[in-house]
């Protein structure tokens, strides 16, 4: 089990407690690759197709985004912090996700990733302009890696409210009255996609981009055939990452799963949250707070029926924190809150899910009758 040490001197246990039920076992996977072809140091940003562009638009600032620009056929959405902007929504005939973009940490690493590749750097269509590569990974979601030329300058921010606790009073005659307006969108934090080839797409992701995996999770009585879910963290050394900028799991399908979008605090998530249900937008789980990555968390569906997160208050963990291990459950998604909704858990059968099971149980994929009672009896615990 990996032991983190703060500034040289104590030494504190990452995987105690909720967070993971215990570290690996000998010979089984790693988390992070020897020799990776670079390291990622973020999200820069997610990519959609929709066909209405003004009513994404308008979903776009009641859940809390700014717009960094706006054309017939474009429309970029950006948080408050300085960076790159949060998503870029195409115009098209149908509504789907396209892809994550990933921001490089040197422009020097695009060369390397692109010599390591057999892949090209390109001119990235992006607000301020900026150069990527474009890959494919296992799952078959193009992957694109950038570095943008200038940054967007921050915007002026939510501020966390005052709180008393204790005997610690920050605040004296005055009442607290949190503003009923949009959650204001700090930045992108992570998205969770789903994929028939979790092993080959997870070793994709940390030896291409050199990520590193902070937990797996695993199907009950089926720990010696590996992992079916890893929460991933870009390798930033001694700074902190996120506990997860990544997260995949098996499924019978391959695509997107939710994405998730930081904001102050508790107040701003729960008040956003009460904006969003008096303008007849349709809550798909929370409030509550997550167990890997202990995040305060709230999902919520667009108008196309993408399902978003509003999220405070995550884990940061540094290089030396090795993944933990814990068995996949329903129960095991959150510390506090309501139970997860079959909305939430993709639980709710449609025509495209029972082909999505039929297409997996005969592909070439890692999906078969036992993985598949594994994960319905994990949806179910």
């Amino acid at each position: 089990m990996s032991e983190t040490r703060v500034n040289g001197a104590g030494v504190g246990t990452a995987h105690q407690g909720l967070h993971s039920e215990q570290g690996a076992v000998r010979g089984e996977h790693p988390g992070r690759s020897r020799n990776p072809v670079i390291k990622v140091a973020d999200l820069a940003w997610l990519e959609f197709q929709k066909p209405d562009l003004d009513r994404a638009e308008v979903f776009a600032r009641d859940f809390g985004f700014g717009i960094a620009a706006r054309t017939e056929r474009e429309l970029w959405l950006r948080g408050t912090f300085a960076g790159s902007p949060c998503m870029v929504i195409r115009k098209g005939r149908t509504s789907r996700f396209i892809g994550p973009a990933f921001r490089a940490a040197e422009r020097a690493d695009l060369d390397r990733l692109a010599r390591g590749t057999g892949t090209s750097v390109q001119d990235a269509d992006v607000p301020g302009g900026g150069r990527a590569v474009d890959l494919l990974d296992p799952s078959g979601f193009p992957v694109r890696v950038v570095h943008c030329g200038e940054d967007l300058p921050a915007l002026p921010e939510q501020q966390p409210l005052p709180l008393n606790s204790g005997t610690e009073h920050r605040r004296t005659n005055a009442p607290q009255r949190p503003p009923r307006e949009p959650s204001r969108i700090q930045r992108l934090g992570h998205v969770v996609l789903e994929t028939r080839v979790f092993g080959r797409a997870l070793d994709w992701y940390l030896d291409t981009l050199g990520m590193i995996v902070s937990d797996f999770l695993f199907l009950d009585g089926q720990r010696d055939r590996g992992p079916t879910m890893a929460f991933i963290r870009c390798d930033l050394g001694s700074v902190p990452a996120d506990h997860h900028t990544l997260a995949m799991h098996l499924g019978p399908g391959t695509g997107y799963v939710h994405s998730a979008y930081q904001v102050t605090d508790l107040d701003s998530l729960a008040a956003g949250g009460e904006y969003l249900k008096e303008r007849g937008y349709r809550r798909s789980w929370g409030i509550g707070r997550h167990i890997q990555g202990s995040q305060l968390f709230d999902y919520w569906r667009d108008p196309d029926r993408f399902m978003l997160e509003h999220f405070a208050d995550g884990d940061l963990f540094c290089c030396d924190v090795e993944p933990g291990w814990a068995p996949m459950s329903t129960s095991g998604l959150a510390q506090w809150g309501p139970p997860a909704t079959r909305d939430f858990l993709g639980a709710s059968p449609s025509p495209q899910r029972v082909r999505d099971v039929v297409e997996a149980l005969r592909g070439d994929n890692e999906m078969d009758p036992a993985r598949l009672l594994g994960l319905l009896k994990a949806a179910r615990s």
